[in-house]
């Protein structure tokens, strides 16, 4: 990876909807080499995908909570388990297992309180091998997901 595909990663980052043609002068290759380092960045699984931002609240899920999960069996059949439980609930946009105590964090949005709390009964609850769960209501994104530094 050189400064061109750090460059086209940077411009794609800001707006991955920008064709070819847009790119390649801006990072000061031929369309047709542009192309193919795009190509090379995607095979190698450098760009995963493209997807738009939404606004959570503008779709009603404007509530929003950070679950700490503490496991009490931390055998691999269990995680496992876990792993697949967890991103089988649609509302849970984003699950991180960690080093240390707590041994996961979910980030969960729902409509309400009262949505969360069916969600935390009826699933999370449920979720194999775990001991505690903590759940902490974002009170105001203060950095909005970003672009990768360059």
């Amino acid at each position: 990876m050189d400064g061109i595909d750090r460059k086209i990663l940077a411009l794609l980052q800001e707006d991955g909807r920008q064709k070819v043609t847009e790119l390649a002068p801006r990072v000061q290759l031929s369309v047709s080499r542009c192309h193919r380092r795009l190509r090379e960045l995607e095979n190698a699984g450098v760009i995963k995908g493209y997807k738009a931002i939404i606004d959570a609240s503008s779709v009603g899920l404007g509530f929003e909570v950070l679950v700490f999960v503490t496991m009490s069996q931390e055998e691999r059949k269990t995680l496992t388990k876990f792993d697949a439980a967890v991103a089988a609930i649609p509302n849970v946009v984003h699950a991180q297992r960690l080093f240390g105590d707590p041994d996961y964090l979910l980030r969960v949005v729902t409509a309400d309180l009262a949505s969360y709390q069916r969600l935390y009964m009826e699933h999370l609850a449920e979720l194999p091998g775990v001991q505690r769960l903590n759940s902490t209501i974002v009170m105001e994104q203060v950095v909005e997901p970003r672009p990768l530094p360059a």
